[in-house]
Order: structure tokens, then C-alpha cells, then sequence
């Protein structure tokens, strides 16, 4: 632990915190940063976490702001963090007030039954990737179907967020672009060229093979923890589950 002068707020505090290495190892922020100085939880945190009635969007209500609060940089600010390395630092953050322990109800195949699984979230490793991307933290890829060629990139914080929006926008009698609207974001140039007009219409026509194909690829290549985990059901039948960042994962912080 190491002791660290930051401003908060009105004035300069000697706040306690740890150094995260981030699963990106830095490659795709300007700064190239592969670690990050994350404060500990205190009360003053639990008035965000308090805050929360359940029903409002999880990254914008507490992530983010957990976020502002605990990422005690000035080169990286919390809303360009990628998701691989926003989990590793939720992780941390959970880790220290409340433990690895972490219990998630899940269904036995062999029987239909629900139990209580425990996984230890000091256990998760790093996925391993072998793509790596340019100088500008793109990946440059071959479309099989088409044969475009594009450059992509992986998902800001903000970015998550405004694709939330769009798709929440669209009302319920509707079928929300869910797809297209990421499809969007994660594509910078097409044929080397970078205008979102041209890119936005290759997007309504791509075929649905190229579609999938920058979709696993992304899923394949993005730096971040692998979050799955094998555990046992009482049958004896091997499940493998996902930990997901949604209110079961903060559900220790609104125990009172």
C-alpha cells in the first residue's frame, strides 16, 4: 500500500491506495499507462452505493462514479477506461472492502435445481491474446465476406454509455439497432478512410457473416479477465458461469 498526495474535492489528502496492473497493459490510452493508482473504499463512497434504488443503469449510477472517485490518476480519466480493465478495477475495489468470496445462484443441469455456487474472485486470470493492434490502438482486419478492410476499436466507458442511451431511446414497439449502433462505434475507418457516413451505410448492408465476424473477434482479442469460471453442481455436472457486473456483483455493498 502506498500513501499518495491528491486532490479531493477542496484540498490535498495523504489517501492509502494500491497499484492495479491493468489488463490492457495500456496499449490502446495515449499514455501508454500499464497501471493505475486506485484508492480503497471508505464511507464517503457509500453515498453512491446507498444511493442506488435498483432499477437505474448500473455503469452510470455506480461504476462511474466509484470510478471518478477511487482512479487516482490525471492521465487516464475514468470515462476513456476499456472494460477489460474497468472490471479489473471493480475487482480490486470489491476484493478489499468485502473480500474475494463472491456467491451466484445457478441451475443444475442434471436436475433443474438452483444452488449456491462460491467462486473466489482473486482467482480469475488474464485471457491470453495473440492479435495485437497498431501504434493507435486499432485492430486492422479482413472482412471475410465482403473483403473490406477496417479498423477497429475497443469500447470506452463513454462509449458503452451513449449505446445505452440510443438503444434505450428506441420505444418499446420498436426494434432498438442494437447491433448496428456497436457496430458503429467499434469501426474508425473503412478501406482506410474515416467517414462516418460512409461507414454508418456499409454498416446497414454488411453482411451479417462480416458482422459476426468482427464481433468474435473483438470478443476473442479484447485484453481483460476471463470471467468464467467451471464450479460443480450437487449432481456432479460440470457448469461453467459468468460473472457479470450488474447489481449481484454490489449486492455486499447496499448490506447494511
Amino acid at each position: 500500500m502506498e500513501q499518495n498526495e491528491y486532490t479531493v474535492g477542496h484540498g490535498n489528502l495523504n489517501l492509502p491506495h494500491d497499484v492495479i496492473t491493468l489488463p490492457t497493459q495500456g496499449i490502446f490510452y495515449r499514455s501508454k499507462k500499464k497501471t493505475v493508482k486506485v484508492g480503497y473504499l471508505t464511507a464517503v463512497d457509500e453515498n453512491i452505493l446507498s444511493d442506488y434504488d435498483g432499477t437505474r443503469n448500473v455503469t452510470e449510477s455506480i461504476i462511474l462514479p466509484l470510478l471518478r472517485n477511487k482512479v487516482y490518476e490525471r492521465e487516464i480519466r475514468p470515462e476513456e477506461l476499456l472494460d477489460g480493465d474497468v472490471e479489473a478495477i471493480l475487482l480490486f475495489l470489491r476484493n478489499t472492502a468485502f473480500g474475494p468470496e463472491y456467491k451466484l445462484t445457478v441451475t443444475d443441469p442434471s436436475t433443474d435445481q438452483k444452488f449456491t455456487a462460491t467462486i473466489q474472485l482473486d482467482e480469475l486470470n488474464f485471457k491470453k491474446t495473440e492479435v495485437q493492434p497498431d501504434e493507435n490502438g486499432l485492430f486492422n482486419v479482413t472482412l471475410p465476406v465482403s473483403k473490406r478492410k477496417v479498423s477497429l476499436k475497443l469500447l470506452s466507458l463513454t462509449d458503452t454509455l451513449e449505446i445505452d442511451r440510443i438503444i434505450k431511446s428506441y420505444p418499446s414497439d420498436r426494434t432498438a439497432p442494437s447491433i448496428t449502433t456497436k457496430l458503429n462505434k467499434h469501426i474508425v475507418t473503412l478501406d482506410g478512410d474515416g467517414d462516418r457516413i460512409k461507414i454508418s451505410t456499409f454498416v446497414e448492408t454488411m453482411p451479417i457473416g462480416d458482422s459476426k465476424y468482427i464481433r468474435r473477434f473483438l470478443v476473442d482479442n479484447e485484453p481483460r479477465l476471463d470471467l468464467r469460471k467451471e464450479v460443480i453442481a450437487p449432481s456432479g455436472e460440470k457448469v461453467m458461469v459468468n460473472i457479470a457486473f450488474g447489481v449481484e456483483f454490489f449486492r455486499p455493498f447496499f448490506a447494511v
